[in-house]
């Protein structure tokens, strides 16, 4: 009897030491192949916890692994657990990743939307409310709250005041503030403010005849329960006590609101977790505001801070400018002063490579040889992506990979013939007339005259743009078919454009904008269109809207692995005219950083090396102001005599090896160099290895040829010709 009884209490002892191994042994491989960073991330006891993760820094790895760790180590119950993200697709993949990592029973993981939704619903059934019709497509509603009283009443106009109204909604501004707040941010509505503020107070009120909600109402609503009643708060905050938010630069001020409705005052005792990257804050346009994470002391007090800056996405090289491009104008007071450096932990790369082509639909051409050429065996085409600041530049990318037979297809949500601007445009273009006389009047209702010399202002919008690059389109369709009329030219539009959507199993090169590329990457990467106008956009003319642009930048930067072309034109067309482009103000940055890392400089931090180099060159250059480079004008030298042919002669040698190469020239040796090098005759390598602007890569690649240039010039005077 007395073994049986022991039997009896030890069995459940044996099963304890059992389920203590495995969760020992689930909790060892929660932390094994993490850094430390990562690991202080995952096992930090803190229930406040705000995680600033870089840019390839195994975000979404942490996040998912601190859920599971808290859940295995019991501090946390699963189903009092919530993970809120920002697209329904972020909310599967983290369901996807938690359901594989052991749990007991799964979390509950959404949007803010859906979650919202679902506890109005809940809301609505206790109280016996019947729920409102959700209107889940606003832009046909809006378009009728216009009526007669905007001058212009179209498709397009409807989707463009529906934005302004979106953006107004989620900064939590009513329509009777709506024009003073417009005005302060810096909008740019597509018809008079008081006109978007009218047609923003009707669309409320028909949605309220009507019984209507759309879905920044869920979230205002949410919000507003949990703020009048505060027994209802409690037992929503019973429910979820746990709470992850990702993508946290991405949150607005209405969004806001409802995490602070949910997790009630910020004190010691909130549960919490946030994760984000105020270096990828792109969204502000949208409402976005990015200081909820950037100043995290004051909006989640009581939390501990962890910063991962370890990359595992991309080269040092690639690293090295894109984290140029971040520091160069990144600075206390300025938006994004919070700068990661990220560390590299990926082998050395190829250098990033600048390309200047005479137009787009060159650069188009020359982008696709470029595909071809690194389509090797055991490498798909979708290892490759060209990535683009608007829409409109993708049709003459996707015309120019079918030309190649090169299978290509948008990853951008918004292809040219899908938008409503371009819609509107073929619908007008069915009028009286010849297609050549329609094409006519829309290309001179496009031209506009421009503010600066390169036409850049003419670019008005995106909108506007996508409607040039179908007169553009249209232009080329007459040249090969002068007779056509509308019906065959929708036809060849639709076979010239055709591109893959996304569908699973395809393999193709992607073609993606900058926004819609953020959180994907791809083994080699092409930037196209970095001109001033694009990059940055035209209308970004405050500090805070460059700022962003340029984080923009940095996001396509770092979408790259090993391989990096960044690429521009030096003509556009524009509708029927076709504009001088300058380079990008960007470009001047990566230039610079490229020539460092030439010259041998680590890659980890050039932003003291380019402030060296900016302050020699302005030196050089004898003025106070950086002068415009990347691929564009520079100061003449101040040589003359033999000095200046000398120079000369350095410029047709670098003109040729630059054409070898298909690179800028400056690629090879800036003008400033060049001077020096004039000035100074190096006769030796060591004398030219002394030289501003060669290092000891570009000594062992040009030195020999550099050399007997200056060695077969005439001497100047005073000087031997011995070596």
């Amino acid at each position: 009897m007395r073994d049986i009884v022991q039997g009896m209490t030890a069995e459940p002892d044996e099963r304890h030491e059992r389920a203590e191994t495995r969760g020992t042994d689930q909790l060892s491989r929660l932390t094994a192949g993490l850094n430390d960073a990562q690991r202080r991330a995952v096992m930090s006891s803190a229930p406040s916890l705000v995680i600033i993760a870089g840019a390839g820094s195994g975000k979404t790895r942490v996040l998912t692994h601190r859920i599971a760790r808290r859940v295995l180590s019991e501090q946390i119950d699963p189903r009092h657990t919530l993970a809120l993200t920002f697209t329904r697709k972020a909310a599967a993949e983290l369901r996807g990743r938690l359901s594989r990592l052991g749990l007991p029973q799964p979390v509950h993981a959404g949007t803010f939307h859906a979650v919202a939704y679902a506890q109005l619903r809940q809301r609505w059934q206790e109280r016996g409310i019947t729920p409102p019709v959700l209107l889940d497509r606003k832009v046909g509603l809006v378009a009728r709250c216009l009526g007669r009283s905007a001058t212009k009443n179209s498709s397009t106009l409807a989707l463009d005041v529906t934005s302004e109204i979106e953006w107004a909604k989620a900064r939590m501004i009513p329509a009777d503030r709506y024009g003073a707040e417009s005005l302060r941010a810096g909008r740019r509505p597509p018809i008079d403010a008081d006109l978007v503020a009218d047609a923003y107070a009707a669309y409320e009120s028909a949605k309220l005849d009507r019984r209507m909600v759309d879905f920044d109402d869920l979230l205002r609503l949410a919000t507003r329960d949990l703020v009048r009643d505060a027994h209802y708060a409690a037992a929503r905050r019973w429910m979820f006590r746990h709470l992850f938010v990702d993508e946290t630069q991405d949150l607005n001020p209405l969004q806001f609101a409802l995490l602070r409705g949910w997790t009630g005052e910020h004190d010691e005792r909130t549960d919490l977790c946030v994760v984000g990257d105020p270096n990828q804050a792109i969204y502000s346009w949208n409402g976005a505001d990015a200081t909820y994470l950037e100043d995290s002391a004051t909006w989640f007090p009581h939390s501990e801070v962890i910063e991962l800056v370890d990359n595992y996405r991309s080269s040092p090289q690639i690293l090295g400018v894109a984290n140029a491009v971040l520091s160069s104008h990144a600075g206390p007071g300025r938006p994004g002063h919070h700068t990661l450096r990220l560390q590299p932990n990926r082998p050395e790369g190829p250098l990033p490579r600048l390309h200047v082509h005479p137009d787009e639909e060159a650069e188009a051409r020359a982008i696709a040889r470029r595909c071809r050429d690194a389509h090797v065996p055991g490498r798909p085409w979708n290892d490759q992506a060209v990535l683009v600041r608007t829409n409109a530049q993708l049709a003459v990318l996707v015309e120019a990979f079918r030309a190649a037979g090169i299978p290509a297809r948008s990853r951008s949500g918004g292809r040219l013939l899908d938008q409503p601007e371009v819609k509107d445009a073929l619908r007008d273009l069915r009028g009286p007339g010849s297609l050549a006389e329609r094409l006519g009047e829309l290309g001179a209702a496009l031209d506009q005259p421009a503010d600066h010399t390169d036409g850049t202002a003419a670019l008005s919008d995106d909108r506007t743009a996508n409607v040039a690059e179908l007169v553009r389109l249209g232009r080329e369709y007459l040249d090969m078919d002068p007779g056509g009329n509308v019906a065959s030219f929708q036809t060849w539009l639709a076979s010239t454009l055709r591109s893959e959507d996304g569908a699973g199993g395809v393999d193709a090169v992607d073609l993606v904008t900058f926004h819609a590329a953020k959180g994907l990457e791809w083994h080699i990467v092409h930037i196209a269109g970095l001109e001033d106008g694009l990059v940055p956009i035209h209308y970004a003319r405050t500090e805070a809207a460059q700022s962003e642009e340029r984080r923009l930048l940095y996001v396509a930067l770092t979408r790259a692995q090993s391989s990096l072309h960044c690429s521009r034109a030096e003509r556009r067309a524009f509708g029927t005219r076709s504009l001088t482009r300058r380079p990008s103000p960007y470009l001047e940055t990566v230039e610079l950083a490229i020539d460092l890392l030439s010259d041998g400089h680590e890659p980890i931090d050039l932003s003291e090396a380019l402030a060296a180099q900016r302050s020699r060159l302005r030196a050089e250059d004898g003025r106070d102001v950086p002068r415009r480079r990347g691929g564009g004008t520079a100061a003449s030298p101040a040589l003359d005599g033999d000095d200046l042919q000398l120079f000369e002669k350095l410029k047709s040698w670098r003109r040729t090896q630059a054409k070898v190469a298909e690179v800028p020239a400056f690629v090879i040796f800036n003008d400033a160099t060049l001077t020096e090098i004039a000035r100074s005759r190096p006769r030796s390598g060591a004398e030219l290895l002394s030289v501003s602007g060669v290092g000891a890569v570009k000594a062992e690649r040009f030195g020999k040829q550099v050399l007997s240039i200056v060695l077969a010039a005439p001497q100047k005077s005073g000087t031997s010709g011995d070596v």
